[in-house]
Formats: C-alpha cells, structure tokens, sequence
C-alpha cells in the first residue's frame, strides 16, 4: 500500500505555537496488552507506517481496547495532542442527503478503502508530533493514524478532489465509504471503470472484504438502500428486538441510544417513548413500572415490520402532517404516488418546561417550525403543503401577532409553504398519526370547554 502521494495530499496538524508541548509518563500496560502493542508496531514497522524516532517533543500512551470480535484494538491517546490542534471546518456531507440520493437505483456497489486513514500520510513536519512510547521504544506515524483530530475533513477533502467529476451524478463519497449507483442496467459497468481509473490515478487501493459489486441494495451510512427506497438496518432492528427490558439506568441509556439511530423510522418516536425518558430526568431512583414495559413491548411490536421511506422526486410537492400531545411535537414528510401517500421522514421532538405551557395554535406552529428546521432540505427543494384542521395560516400570517409567533412566520415566510385542511386518510401509516381531540367540559359554572389534549392528525387531502 503505497498510499497517497505528497504532492496530492497530507494530513497537516497545524498545532497551536502557544501550547506548550506534552510528554505523557509512560502507563503500566497488563501483559496480554503490551503484547498486542508489541505485535501492532511490528505490523506497522513492516507496513512502513511508523518509524522510530528520538527526543520528541509531543509523547503518548498507546490505549488497549478489545473488539466485539474478541481481537485487540490499539490507538493512542492524542488528547493532549488534540487539544492544540485547531478544528477544520471543512463540510463532511449530510448522511441523509446521500442516503436519499443512493436509494431507487437498479444496481449498486459498495466500496470500503483499506486502512482508512493510513492511506493519507501525515506532513513530514508533523510527523514526530505523533510520537508514542512503548517497552520497546518511541515511534511516530508517517501515516494518518487513528484518534487524531481532524483526519474525517482531511480524507474527505481528498475524496472530492479525487471523485469530483462523478459525486452526485454515479457516485457517493463519505469519508471511506464509496458507493457507485446506476439507474439502468448498462451504465453500470462503465460508472465502475471510471471509478477503478481514478482510484489507481491516485493509488487508493480497496479492502475487498468489505467490497459488493452490483447489487440491489445494501448498508450504507447505517442504511438499507434500495430501489424501493429507505429501509432500517435490519442489524439495528435485530438487536433491538433481541433487547431484553433494561434492569439499570445504564441499559435505560443503551436503549434510548438504539431508539434514536432508528428515530427517522418511528412514527411519534417522543410519545412512545416517553417513559423512557422520565426514567432519565434528575437523579431519580430507578424503577421500571408497567408502563415501561407496555412501551417497550409496543416499540418492540412497531419495529418488526418498519416502514419503507420514500425518495421525493425533484420539483414535486409534499405533504406535512404534525400532531402535538402534552409533552411532545411530530410530523411526518409524505409524498404522493398515484393514490398512495408515502412517509419520507418522520420528526418527534420532546417539549421543554416553556414550550409545554404554550398554547395549543402556538404548539401545532412549533410542530411546523421544527418540522422546517430539522427537514430545510426538503423545504428548500420543494413545495410544501401543511395539512391541518386548524387556522395555522391566520394566525401565523395576522398582522397583530408579534412575539414568537411573528417571529417563526419570518422564519417559514422563506419557503413555500401552503395551508390546507385535512379530511379523511389514505394509509395507514398515516391513519395511525391520528389522535383524537379530547374535549373535557369542566364541572364548574363556566361554559368554556377544557383542552385536556389537541393533536392535529396525519391525513390526506
């Protein structure tokens, strides 16, 4: 592995000159450790990646951690290192954009790079920066290593020199992960020769272990693509599944974890998993109750059979549905396919202290601000339809409003962004997003209903 030259790329530290250089004292390391560190520089001396060096300025202790699969995993504790390193801003793409821009596509093939970050080779200046003690001596890397600060922007830098011609249109890029997609059964061994070129221009060399070529779907960035559109990795789902009801706060923890790499899949994740939640909250003693336990089996009995989120196509409008309860906001991106509305994103946020007391109109438009924000890139690309049974355009749009609510109609006033009310649904999917309106009479004399609960469903035109 030759890596990647000099003249296309570096890693660079740009290491802060007032920072005063750190030399750790070397840690005592168990036996079975230092023996794993012993074996992982002589692999890295072999590979040419490290080289010994004398007096450094910057020292470090290798860390010692096993893997799942039971083999040991040795870095090295840049902390302080990384601390005098300033951050680079450089923009990583959004995982959900190029998720949504892989799924309904015919064929596909999955690239992973070799090594990662050792194909890059750090700045000859900055080499010795990376020192690292063991009981055989002191080494620094002439390659990326692991655990430094910034080696994400630095690859991907790279990536979109190396692949600039094709990102978007064939191809993929995040960091290592390489995916090149074909819309028709012919292009795609073509797309693939152009992609092997470039990366022998440059001497990316792949791991073939981790390589499928032409497929119909696949994991990539933690989902299932396909041509049908977005599916949650069925290895999340699986252990999800397989989770018996948490006993510790730290497996509360675990949990809520797993839940919100599934969020974009959960249909009013908040409400469901509420109790969870309030387990968390202060330092409360723990204890899992019954209502636990019946969400816990509900989210479970949800997540068997998970939806299949749609690709909006370019220039057509969609559909928002938001539904508020007492302590949370959702909504659900549809988007119509002959007489059939399909989900495209679900969004569920919990209500803090303040926004619990707002008003239910002031709710149900923080429903849609949210939706905005967590959803700009679609509100940005297309026309957007809020489908409501209340009067969210007039009060937004009254010219006596002012305080919050003026302001979220500044904020929306940038999109297109219509008003229409609901009437009956067409999916279940969006069936289920309906909640009925409770009205509670009061027992006192006065004639004004109380609003125990408002929540505005999901349903179509």
């Amino acid at each position: 592995m030759p890596g990647i030259s000099l003249d296309v790329t570096s890693h660079e530290l740009n290491v802060d000159s007032t920072f005063k250089p750190i030399r750790q004292k070397r840690r005592k390391l168990r036996p079975e450790r230092s023996q794993a560190v012993n074996t992982e520089v002589d692999r890295l001396l072999e590979a040419g990646s490290i080289r010994e060096v004398k007096y450094p300025e910057w020292l470090a202790n290798p860390v010692v951690v096993k893997k799942k699969n039971g083999k040991w995993r040795v870095c090295v504790d840049f902390t302080d290192l990384n601390k005098a390193c300033p951050k680079d801003s450089f923009p990583l793409p959004h995982i959900d954009r190029l998720v949504e821009a892989t799924a309904g596509h015919k064929l596909l093939s999955f690239m992973d790079a070799f090594s990662r970050y050792n194909q890059i080779q750090m700045h000859p200046e900055d080499q010795e920066k990376t020192a690292f003690i063991t009981e055989r001596g002191t080494y620094c890397y002439k390659v990326m290593p692991f655990g430094l600060k910034n080696p994400g922007a630095t690859y991907q830098r790279l990536v979109n020199k190396m692949f600039h011609e094709q990102l978007g249109k064939s191809m993929e890029v995040y960091i290592d992960d390489m995916l090149v997609k074909s819309l028709k059964l012919e292009d795609h061994i073509p797309q693939l020769k152009e992609c092997f070129e470039t990366l022998n221009k440059y001497g990316m060399k792949l791991n073939p272990a981790k390589c499928s070529f032409g497929v119909a779907s696949g994991e990539f960035l933690g989902y299932l693509v396909t041509e049908r559109g977005i599916e949650a990795n069925p290895k999340q789902i699986t252990t999800f599944l397989e989770m018996p009801s948490p006993k510790t706060t730290r497996e509360i923890q675990r949990l809520t974890g797993r839940i919100a790499a599934l969020n974009r899949f959960i249909l009013r994740s908040t409400d469901k998993c509420l109790p969870f939640y309030q387990l968390l909250k202060g330092n409360k003693k723990f204890l899992w109750d019954d209502s636990c336990e019946e969400a816990f089996k509900q989210l479970k009995s949800y997540l068997s059979e998970p939806p299949i989120l749609s690709k909006p196509v370019v220039g057509e409008t969609l559909y928002l549905y938001v539904s508020v309860s007492t302590a949370a906001i959702s909504g659900v991106l549809v988007r119509e396919e002959g007489n059939e509305q399909r989900p495209i994103y679900y969004i569920s946020k919990t209500l803090i202290d303040a926004e619990t007391r707002y008003p239910a109109m002031e709710k149900l438009a923080l429903a849609v601000v949210t939706a905005a924000r967590k959803l700009r890139l679609y509100f940005q690309s297309h026309a957007i339809i809020v489908m409501t049974s209340q009067p969210l355009r007039t009060i937004l749009h009254s010219p006596s409003q002012s305080g919050r609510l003026a302001k979220w109609a500044i904020e929306l006033s940038e999109y297109d962004i219509e008003y229409r009310p609901r009437t009956a649904a067409k999916a279940q999917v969006l069936a289920d997003f309906i909640i009925e309106l409770a009205v509670e009479n009061s027992n006192t004399s006065s004639s004004t209903p109380k609003w125990t609960l408002l929540v505005d469903g999901a349903s179509s035109r």
